[in-house]
């Protein structure tokens, strides 16, 4: 058997149950050997007292026992630690029992006299197992984290009602269609329906309707057999056979040829489609989600998609707010994406100037928040002294604070100028000075008084 790394943080555990104590003696002082936390027990009794004081990764014990025998324990294991795995002992006499034992979901069993070696190879067996499961888990949280609902960030009005609606959706298998412009976070809010679905553990496939021509994007939705075309060689299941018993998210189905979409009603129908160039039919289970950037409406309307389509995929309608609908999310996505941010870069930049927090709440973010996602990377790369200054950000988001463009160029008057630019001295000053008046006076020469009239005039507080 493996022996356990020194140093490693968290000694494997093992119970052992037996009514013979040589045998007890012998097992713990083998598994002490090869670095096992080792407890023991002389039947089924004292086991299931074991067990509620402590949790173990294995259970070995005799099927053979007083007062509480290896079956019932193995039942009671089963009912209240099912993550356990147990090992029966059982002699060459009782070995249909061990069969049984196994139906009943023992993880294996061995013969008495014990061998050591057998042993060996069934423990590390399990320990084998459980370390790839505990991986799996451990990704499994991962991919949760990246992709789950919690990276959705807000807490305006509209984001609420966001939530409302994915909560009360993810656990059917509802179609739904999430319309909102670039940037929105159209694909957070799919991935967030598809992870906390029961669909979760299998796949969610996505397919970008608007990259593809129509002959391309209808293999690759629906397959095609060998000889369909040029090129096609051999047989190719297509996205929604990938997705079978999961989700198939439809990116910008918006710009889906009309061609298409007559087999993509088809498939959300009936739920059957052929491949390109086959006559078999295919039949697949495939939660539909979609997305666009476009107004279904209008395009229905200008005869560039099909209304029974786009009636078939609004079944749960999600529009998302543009960035400059929320603003009162700033500071949360702003904490959000700095955390992120700076462990991608490997920054230490945690604060934003007031300055630059004034001009990124009065620019508009025709990008939403990619385009936040953008300007705070910038930021970052660009900050001293661990601070995302006004002089940091990209040029678009500091261009209303700018003074070096004549008042034609801007269509602005040159007081507003002056007014934007003195508004900006101000918060920079008081940012220095960490709030204080009298110090904020000091530094842009001015009386106290004056700077007061001047923070009721800007309506700073």
């Amino acid at each position: 058997m493996k022996q356990i790394a020194p140093g490693a943080n968290a000694k494997p555990t093992i119970l052992i149950v037996d009514d013979e104590p040589d045998l007890l003696g012998t097992v713990r002082d083998f598994f002490d050997l090869m670095g096992f936390e080792t407890s023991e027990a002389a039947n089924g009794v004292e086991a299931i007292i074991q067990l509620q004081r402590a949790s173990f990764d294995i259970v070995m014990t005799d099927l053979k026992m007083p007062e509480m025998d290896g079956m019932v324990l193995l039942d009671r294991l089963r009912e209240h630690w099912p993550d356990t795995a147990v090992i029966v002992m059982t002699s060459y006499g009782t070995i249909e029992n061990a069969v049984e034992a196994m139906k009943l979901g023992a993880s294996d069993y061995i013969l008495k006299p014990i061998a050591f070696d057998q042993i060996s190879l069934v423990v590390d067996k399990i320990m084998e197992r459980r370390k790839l499961l505990d991986e799996n888990a451990y990704l499994r949280e991962k991919v949760e984290e990246k992709y789950g609902f919690a990276n959705i960030i807000g807490r305006s009005g509209r984001m609420l009602e966001i939530y409302e609606i994915v909560e009360a959706v993810a656990g059917t298998n509802s179609t739904v269609l999430i319309q909102g412009e670039s940037g929105t976070g159209k694909e957070l809010v799919a991935n967030a329906i598809h992870f906390g679905s029961p669909r979760s553990t299998e796949k969610m496939i996505t397919v970008n309707c608007s990259a593809l021509t129509a002959n391309l994007l209808e293999s690759e939705l629906f397959g095609h057999v060998r000889g369909a075309f040029t090129g096609a060689i051999k047989d190719k299941p297509g996205r929604f056979e990938l997705a079978d018993s999961g989700t198939l998210f439809l990116d910008e189905v918006g710009d889906m040829p009309l061609e298409i979409q007559p087999k993509l009603l088809r498939v959300l129908q009936e739920g059957e489609f052929e491949r390109v160039g086959g006559t078999k039919t295919t039949s697949v289970d495939v939660r539909i989600i979609a997305a666009t950037n476009r107004n279904l409406d209008q395009a229905v309307s200008e005869g560039t998609f099909r209304q029974d389509l786009f009636y078939r995929l609004n079944v749960i309608p999600i529009r998302m707010p543009l960035l400059r609908e929320r603003m009162e999310d700033l500071p949360l996505l702003l904490e959000h994406f700095l955390e992120k941010l700076r462990q991608k870069t490997g920054r230490e930049v945690r604060k934003v100037s007031k300055r630059a927090f004034h001009a990124m709440m009065e620019y508009d973010w025709p990008g939403n928040v990619r385009e936040l996602i953008n300007a705070i990377e910038q930021g970052i790369i660009m900050a001293k002294n661990g601070t995302i200054t006004w002089e940091d950000l990209p040029q678009a988001i500091r261009g209303d604070n700018e003074t070096r463009a004549l008042p034609a160029e801007e269509g602005r008057s040159l007081p507003k100028i002056v007014e934007t630019y003195e508004k900006g001295l101000i918060l920079d000053a008081l940012e220095t000075c960490e709030g204080n008046i009298s110090q904020a006076a000091g530094a842009l020469n001015i009386h106290r008084t004056t700077l007061h009239s001047k923070l009721r005039k800007y309506g700073i507080a």
